[in-house]
Order: structure tokens, then C-alpha cells, then sequence
């Protein structure tokens, strides 16, 4: 289960597309026990009505502005539970993106209409949300709209009925108010540190093959070369992948330099890529920017030190299983993360092999060609092992989830290499041209 940490939900939605997303305001599904306007009477602007969305974490607000206002931006914010810890969803929109959505519309003597998608509810609650209207002449017309929800059950008995064994506390700085998880089982759920549940909406495709990407979520389709874009208002729009060898996505989708990175399995030379295929796209257009074969790099490497590589790749056979990839602008490369081997990071343009970090006493290791390419792990440090989740800290660190999960799809006989009782997440530090890493810090936990 993937976490992604963000600071709050406080985002700034500007343009016309807020990147991809369909027009026009969603039909809206009937809740049992629909949101509640309480009208509110202001110089510039009415409150009309308030609409449910797809699910109680989402909801409309239908605003009348008078005549001769022009909007420039709303803003709205939903007041926490009383004893919330959790900063307060805090949203901003340009004018521009509600107009290209179909959220703002001229009814011209008489005014405008303008609809404020508000998301992050609490759901069978009255929630308070203070919003702001900016105008194109400096003025600001604050209103308060009530909005009542929806109970919600989660269907799947999950991530309704959180068990908190430490709370956070008021003043304990976490570096994070909202994280989400991505799931087989439907759409990413958004959590608040106080174990409540803010977002969700119903989904009939996985969202384990998914990253938060701009003001939404982009998900792979498990099933298809194809990704749709989960807007926070619940509306979707999906695009097929311009990559006519690749069948599906898998695991995680990942910042890379100019698109998002994707793992992917497709068809090489008429054979399927299991988990071996990385893919760099467009998540706006689904065109392919870039494309490395895994497969293919290590038999490069191992070739050209002499080693023959049919032993270890082995086309149609899981023998990599790609978990995560991320971009390191530093050297413009790619580090990817191979769940069966290693970590090991590769040219961006050539995708050659640059160096591996993994257990020695795993089946790779003993190739000479890739033990050449190993860096040596100083003393006490945790080997990578089934590590999932690569990315570059911000002190540049690689920071990664240290499972502890030994090979497990090896030919027979080869060592698996060690497995641990416990996992951990690891930070180390590289000097690749003395050809070493460091475990900086770790975190231990069962």
C-alpha cells in the first residue's frame, strides 16, 4: 500500500483544463440525505443552492452574482472538527479554470452563475466552508455556506473505521496534515491526520498504478494501456496510452523528468515483459516520451563484460517485478527499483546500466558483470531488499520502503538471498564514483 505525504490539501486550480478533466458540471448522484444550502444574502453574491456530489466528501455550491461583478478568483476553506489537529482544506480557484470547467456561466443583464466545487468534506456532518469571491475591481465578498453530507460506509469494511494506536497531538509537527492511499479494491482515499476520512469516490478500476499529478489523480488502468484522470470535483476522463506494445500498467506511476514515469508490461520481440518495461508519457495526451527495457540494459551491460545473460533475463518469467522508478535531475538518470534483484540507476538517454545496490547473497550477484556494477553498503547498514517506493529526499538522499522480502521467483536452486522478520525505510547516501552507499538513517518497524 502506497502512501503519498502532502503538506494539506491546499491547492491553487488555474487555467482552463486544471490538467485534463472533462467540462461542463457533473451530474451528480442522489444522496440518502442530501447536502443543505442555507441561503445567504450578500452585496455581490447569493448562495442558491448547494448540490451533492458522487460521494459526501464532495459537494456544489450554485452562487447568483449580481451584474457588472466580473470574477477573478474564489477561495474557499472547510473549518475543522472541533479537536482537529489536521490543517483545514484551504482551496483556491482562478476564474479561468471555473469558466473552461462549465462552473461559470454569463446570464447577461441579470449577472452570472458561478459553481464552487468544494471537496475534502467531512462526511454525516454540517460542515461550515467560508468562501471567498475575488473581483476583477479588488473587492472580496466573503459568504458562509452550511453544508450537510451524507453518512458514508466504506463498502469495503476498510478505511471507515480507522484503529489509532498514538494520535497526533496538537502542536506535533508532522510535515503533512493529508495523505492518500492508492488501492486495488477503487479510487485513492484521502485520510487527515486525525484518521478521518476526507475523499473517496466510487470507482470500479483499481487505483494501485496512480500518483497525484497536479490538481488531481492520474491512474494506470491495470488491464489496458490506457490512464484516466480523477479530477477532485469526481469527474473523470481517460486517454489511451500512444504506445501500441504495451498492454497494461502495474504498480506505481512516477515523476520523471519532463512526464510521468509508468510501469508497464508489454511485448518485446513477441514475447511479454513482465514488470520489466518502464515508460515515460504524457499524462495529458497519453503520447510516449521515452522507453527503457530493463531486459535489455542489464544484457547490455552483462554482455559487455562477458557474461552471458540468458540465465538471468529470462523473457515471459517475473524475474525483475519493477515496483517503482523516480527521476534524479542531479545526473539525469533513472533509478528504478527491481522488487526480485536491486535498486540500480540508469542513463536517462541511453539507459545504460550505471550502478546496482542490492543483497549480495541474491541470485544477481553472483554474475560477475553486475557485481562490477555493485556498490558496497557500509558497515551496519540494511541492504535494500523487496524495496518498493524510490525516491530522492530533499536532502538527496534515496530514500526507499526496505520490505525485507527475500526472491521469490528465481530458478530453482539460486539464492534468494536473506529475509528479514521485520521492514524498514531506508535513506543512504551514494558515492558512486567510489563505488559505495551509506545508510543514513532508518526507521525500523514490524
Amino acid at each position: 500500500m502506497k502512501l503519498i505525504l502532502c503538506t494539506a490539501i491546499a491547492l491553487t486550480l488555474a487555467g482552463c483544463g486544471g490538467g485534463g478533466g472533462g467540462g461542463g458540471i457533473p451530474a451528480v448522484a442522489p444522496a440518502s440525505a442530501p447536502a443543505a444550502a442555507s441561503p445567504v444574502v450578500a452585496d455581490a453574491a447569493t448562495v442558491v443552492a448547494v448540490r451533492p456530489g458522487v460521494s459526501p466528501f464532495i459537494a456544489f455550491v450554485d452562487l447568483r452574482v449580481a451584474a457588472g461583478e466580473v470574477l477573478s478568483s474564489a477561495h474557499y476553506r472547510i473549518e475543522p472538527k472541533p479537536g482537529s489537529v489536521s490543517r483545514p482544506v484551504d482551496v483556491d480557484y482562478a476564474a479561468s479554470y471555473l469558466s473552461g470547467r462549465g462552473y461559470a456561466a454569463s446570464l447577461g443583464s441579470s449577472g452570472s452563475t458561478v459553481t464552487v466545487p468544494v471537496f475534502g468534506l467531512y462526511a454525516d456532518y454540517q460542515n461550515l466552508v467560508d468562501i471567498e469571491l475575488q473581483f476583477a475591481d479588488g473587492d472580496v465578498e466573503p459568504i458562509q455556506a452550511k453544508v450537510d453530507t451524507a453518512a458514508y460506509t466504506d463498502p469495503n469494511g476498510i478505511y471507515d473505521r480507522p484503529v489509532i494506536l498514538k494520535a497526533r497531538t496538537a502542536g506535533a509537527a508532522l510535515g503533512f496534515d493529508f495523505f492518500y492511499m492508492k488501492s486495488a479494491l477503487g479510487s485513492p482515499v484521502v485520510v487527515d491526520t486525525d484518521g478521518q476520512m476526507r475523499w473517496v469516490v466510487p470507482a470500479t478500476m483499481s487505483s494501485v498504478s496512480s500518483t497525484l499529478h497536479g490538481n488531481g489523480f492520474v491512474i494506470g488502468d491495470p488491464q489496458a494501456p490506457r490512464v484516466r484522470r480523477l479530477e477532485f470535483d469526481g469527474t473523470t476522463r481517460d486517454t489511451a496510452l500512444q504506445a501500441p506494445d504495451v498492454t497494461n500498467f502495474h504498480h506505481n506511476i512516477d515523476p520523471g523528468k519532463v512526464g510521468l514515469l509508468g510501469e508497464v508490461d508489454a511485448i518485446r520481440n513477441g514475447v511479454q515483459a513482465i514488470e520489466s518495461a518502464l515508460v515515460e508519457f504524457d499524462p495529458d495526451t497519453g503520447a510516449l516520451i521515452k522507453t527503457w527495457d530493463l531486459g535489455d540494459t542489464l544484457s547490455r551491460a552483462m554482455q559487455a563484460a562477458g557474461d552471458d545473460p540468458a540465465a538471468f533475463v529470462r523473457p515471459g518469467v517475473d524475474w525483475f517485478h519493477m515496483n517503482a522508478a523516480t527521476y534524479d535531475p542531479r545526473d539525469d538518470s533513472v533509478i528504478v527499483s527491481s522488487r526480485e534483484n536491486f535498486v540500480l540507476k540508469i542513463d536517462y538517454a541511453s539507459g545504460d546500466l550505471l550502478w546496482i545496490l542490492g543483497d549480495p547473497a541474491k541470485y544477481w550477484h553472483t554474475f560477475p558483470s553486475l557485481e562490477a556494477r555493485s556498490l558496497t553498503l557500509g558497515s551496519g547498514g540494511l541492504y535494500p531488499i523487496g524495496q518498493h517506493a524510490v525516491s530522492i529526499a530533499h536532502d538527496g538522499s534515496l530514500m526507499l520502503m526496505n520490505d525485507g522480502l527475500a526472491s521469490v521467483n528465481q530458478p530453482a536452486g539460486a539464492p534468494a538471498g536473506e529475509a528479514r522478520g521485520y521492514s524498514a525505510v531506508s535513506a543512504y547516501t551514494i558515492d558512486a564514483a567510489g563505488r559505495g552507499a551509506t545508510e543514513a538513517t532508518r526507521f525500523d518497524f514490524q
